[in-house]
């Protein structure tokens, strides 16, 4: 069986190009903001959120603009900078379903404001649930709507003030269609049957807890794979640590401070003096002396490191090995993951939604290589549950992944 998606208007997409109601001026002081909240908490039904944040020019990811939108309540545009405190608005809109694009991006930074849902419609979601082959927020209100976003400025710098007006109707048009977009979407849902899976699936973003924070955030460095020595693989982390530093004390993205491929040209290299270090592509004449001197600086803690203190070649993990090393560890093992990863493929391809979505790859492969006793459906089912699957995910996957097990165990 393969799912239905609403068809692409024939029609060329009409051009969203102003706010209904026109601009509405940007929230930055107490008094502007609580008579927001006093007209979003008498507002009725959903309410669109949206944050634009300066990523590529600041450290972190914190919000810059805040957009707003909800029946009887208008459009409010709110600078975080002026007005960080938001939670009073969060408790005005505590009983709201927020309809939100992509809320893993969005969700941490508006937590960091005080802002966090109870219920939410995530559209970005919903569109890989209804096997949408594209779902940026343009391609999804131009497939479902017929309208069109101009995206043009997506990646610009929102830490900039005052924000330019343009950028300002920008933000405000894409909160101009989130409800409007749901209310679609959930119907292109319930005609498929997999409302309910989506439901499920909102009420886990609202309510998951805050992540951890990532062990040895180094080792996401960009190209680390060219680096193999331990003693090297210490100097990524030296360099890393550096940059991230002075990232945050000068309030910009760590890529300029430094790119990822000159941490690892440097690291590859080791340099032992500047004339040395300026000629490793990524560094040159335009880096400053007292920069110079800390990635020196850097790359000498490496060195004087002892030896059983060096980082490990991978990074630690408590899951399974690597896929790719389960023929030669247990190969019955390495059998079960490519039954279960071709039944989820299958599962996912006669459903239309991609197979990330049906089940994360992480669990899959954590219950097939340590597989419940009996491998059954309701034990594997049990061991998913308690991985974190979902119960809609659970009922589609579990039978499969136990067959595939089973045909595994008679080969």
């Amino acid at each position: 069986m393969t799912d239905a998606v609403a068809a692409i208007p024939e029609t060329a997409p009409v051009p969203l190009l102003e706010p209904r109601e026109g601009l509405p001026p940007v929230v930055a002081d107490d008094a502007a903001l609580a008579a927001t909240v006093a007209a979003f908490a008498a507002g009725t039904g959903p309410v669109a959120v949206d944050a634009e944040r300066a990523s590529g020019y600041r450290y972190g990811q914190r919000a810059y603009l805040i957009q707003l939108r909800r029946a009887g309540s208008g459009t409010a545009l709110i600078d975080p900078i002026g007005c960080p405190d938001l939670s009073a608005l969060g408790e005005a809109l505590a009983d709201a379903e927020w309809v939100v694009h992509a809320a893993t991006q969005d969700l941490p930074c508006l937590a960091e404001v005080g802002m966090r849902p109870t219920r939410l419609f995530d559209t970005e979601l919903a569109g890989r649930l209804a096997g949408f082959p594209r779902v940026g927020l343009g391609p999804m209100t131009e497939s479902v709507l017929g309208l069109s976003l101009a995206k043009e400025h997506s990646a610009v710098d929102w830490s900039t003030r005052p924000l330019p007006e343009p950028w300002l109707r920008y933000a405000a048009l894409d909160v101009e269609v989130l409800v409007e977009l749901r209310d679609a979407l959930e119907a292109e849902l319930a005609g498929q049957g997999k409302l309910a899976w989506a439901l499920e699936e909102f009420s886990a973003l609202a309510n998951a807890p805050r992540p951890a924070p990532r062990v040895d955030p180094w080792r996401r460095t960009s190209q680390l794979h060219k680096v193999r020595r331990r003693r090297q693989l210490a100097a990524v982390r030296e360099l890393w640590e550096t940059r991230d530093r002075i990232a945050r004390e000068r309030d910009v993205s760590p890529g300029r401070v430094l790119p990822d491929a000159a941490i690892v040209n440097a690291a590859l290299a080791m340099p032992l003096n500047a004339p040395a270090l300026i000629a490793v592509q990524g560094f040159g004449p335009r880096v400053n002396r007292r920069q110079l001197d800390q990635w020196l600086a850097a790359l000498q803690r490496a060195r004087e490191i002892p030896e059983a203190q060096l980082p490990p070649a991978s990074a630690p993990h408590d899951g399974p090995p690597p896929p790719r090393a389960w023929a030669d560890k247990d190969p019955v093992a390495a059998a079960r993951l490519s039954g279960a990863r071709a039944a989820v493929s299958e599962l996912a391809e006669r459903h239309n939604l991609p197979a990330e979505n049906l089940i994360t790859p992480d669990l899959v492969r954590r219950v097939s290589w340590e597989p419940p006793a009996p491998a059954d459906a309701e034990s594997v089912g049990a061991a998913l549950r308690t991985l974190g699957a979902r119960r809609w995910q659970v009922a589609l996957v579990a039978p499969a992944i136990a067959a595939a097990f089973a045909a595994a165990a008679s080969q």
